[in-house]
């Protein structure tokens, strides 16, 4: 159960406790979604529609040598330009058929992208008490002092409940919120939020409120926040918006000390990574010292289904795994068959690890509209709502990752992964063998304590070059392959785990060991010179022509749907 907040007011949630009843009740599983927003797990981005007539506007990126060229370049054929997105040298622009016809005829050198639009998708159920940070081993680094205190996390999402407690205090009941910023709207300020996302992955990472027994309900409860909302009430997006928060994240990366940012969202490839504007973002976050964790994303368990921007071979992807609603019993817990599968379709293997995903307990406003259109899922009293998916999955490696840095504020992005995948514990099965492939868990599941007291170096993002790649001279391939069989293995490497068919295990619970089972080293976490020659090379779903450009307007589904587990 969990306390009540510090500092009660009239904004504040109510204090009262959870009846044995509600607890019980709270046990059976539940499973709620809309096509539109899937309550929790991650944002999917989709394209618009082709325009109706040629003087209808419709909103693309440009990008070109500079962000100056590329505005220049649309106010020269009339266009209006909506967004200044400097981070990856464009700009976001509102242009009709007849001037895009235009501006690609008088500029044949700019990219222009199609303004992909995002909403939310997750599930909601669960029991009632706060045991993802014992699962990962959080609860360990708490005995050492490490709650996270100096180091920022920045959380790209819908915006979040900053007036209560348990987000804007810390363990000592002192303001943590450093900054606030509204990428939607392009002004700092309070950036409220309507559907309830933002606020709960925030509060699975960061949450200082307490249980009966006295221990931090979230992951790295001492952390600083600064908040970016670039969704709407409805969890949708766009490129757009989402880009210009990650380039105010770069801008301000030094006045805030931000260290990590939280992308709890995902979108169907494509484009090869590098192509893809939102992925390039995201590398020069990386490349500029930021520690990236994404969600793999809720379109699991089929192969090659982890999504933008969880493709990007630098970052820390992060799939889920369930405890079955027994937290104590190590046992039976399992990977969900709704956590997003690799490999990528340039090779590499993905997600990098994964983190407890299923029915997660958080904090929500009553007055979002997750929480109105699913009331039923609420422990009321505190606000506390249990939900699922890869979006918490990502939370909770940010959380471990900022007790990491409390512990060696000077880790790189490069050395933080390679501690992360060092240390992660794959699930066996009760002989010994390796549960599921490489390309279901990655390295396996996150343990915080071994990962920030690790030592080890150079076993992560070897043979990639991130500064090459954000210039776009070289790209880069993994270790992954097809057979004709429709199997998918690890170049140069046998045994069990690395040759998968695609298949996925339900014959009972898995425990995740202590021993590190993976043979061959760290091969499959690097990569090499892009060649192109896979043997899944023919079903790319953009083919050989730059996907942005080729049918630009074209519309896609975004409908998906994830069960509870």
């Amino acid at each position: 159960m969990v306390l009540p907040p510090k500092n009660p007011s009239s904004d504040s949630p109510s204090r009262n406790g959870l009846g044995e009843e509600q607890r019980h009740t709270m046990r059976r599983t539940l499973a709620i979604g809309t096509i539109i927003v899937m309550m929790a797990g991650c944002v999917l981005l989709a394209v618009p529609c082709r325009a109706a007539d040629q003087n209808q506007a419709t909103s693309v990126i440009v990008q070109g040598r500079n962000m100056a060229d590329a505005a220049a370049a649309v106010r020269g054929v009339g266009g209006k330009v909506t967004h200044e997105l400097g981070v990856i040298r464009a700009v976001g622009a509102e242009l009709t058929t007849a001037q895009l016809e235009r501006l690609k005829r008088l500029n044949p050198g700019l990219r222009v992208y199609a303004n992909g639009q995002a909403t939310t998708s997750s599930k909601e159920s669960g029991p009632e008490d706060s045991f993802y940070p014992e699962l990962v081993g959080a609860r360990d680094l708490y005995r050492f002092g490490t709650y996270g205190q100096g180091v920022t996390v920045a959380v790209l999402d819908t915006g979040w409940w900053s007036n209560y407690d348990g987000i804007s205090e810390d363990l000592r009941g002192h303001d943590r919120i450093l900054a606030e910023y509204d990428a939607t709207k392009d002004k700092m300020g309070h950036i409220q939020d309507f559907n309830g996302h933002g606020t709960h992955v925030t509060s699975v990472m960061a949450c200082s409120l307490r249980t009966e027994d006295g221990q931090p309900v979230g992951v790295a409860p001492d952390v600083s926040l600064v908040g970016v909302k670039a969704f709407d009430k409805e969890g949708k997006g766009a490129y757009t918006d989402v880009i210009r928060g990650i380039n105010w994240v770069l801008d301000n990366k030094g006045r805030y000390g931000i260290r990590i940012l939280n992308l709890s969202f995902s979108a169907p490839p494509r484009s090869h990574y590098w192509d893809d504007p939102l992925d390039q973002a995201v590398m020069a976050a990386w490349q500029a010292g930021i520690v990236v964790v994404a969600s793999a994303g809720n379109a699991g368990p089929n192969p090659m289904t982890v999504g933008v921007p969880g493709n990007v071979p630098y970052i820390i992807t992060v799939g889920a795994m369930s405890d079955n609603t027994t937290p104590d019993n190590p046992k039976d817990d399992f990977l969900t068959s709704f956590s997003s599968t690799g490999p990528t379709y340039e090779g590499f293997v993905k997600p990098d690890l994964v983190a407890p995903g299923g029915h997660m307990l958080g904090i929500m406003s009553d007055s979002s509209l997750i929480a109105k259109q699913h009331p039923d899922f609420a422990l009321r009293q505190n606000h506390l709502y249990i939900m699922s998916g890869t979006s918490q999955a990502a939370a909770v490696v940010s959380g471990v990752v900022a007790l990491m840095l409390n512990v060696q504020p000077w880790l790189t992005p490069d050395v933080v992964k390679c501690h992360l995948l060092s240390t992660a514990k794959p699930a066996v099965k009760a002989v010994g063998s390796v549960a599921y492939a490489v390309f279901q868990q990655g390295a396996g599941m996150v343990d915080a304590r071994e990962a920030a007291f690790s030592w080890k170096s150079g076993c992560a993002n070897q043979g990639l070059d991130v500064a090459a790649d954000v210039a776009g001279t070289k790209h880069f391939g993994g270790y992954a392959n097809g057979n004709t069989s429709g199997g998918y293995y690890l170049t140069n490497l046998t045994g069990d785990g690395y040759l998968w068919s695609g298949g996925y295990l339900w014959s009972g619970g898995y425990l995740w060991s202590g021993a590190y089972l993976w043979s061959g080293g760290y091969l499959w976490s690097g990569g090499y010179l892009w060649s192109g020659a896979y043997l899944w090379s023919g079903s790319y779903p953009w083919g050989d022509t730059y996907a942005w450009s080729a049918d630009l307007l074209e519309p896609v589904s975004i409908n998906i749907w994830v069960p509870h587990e």
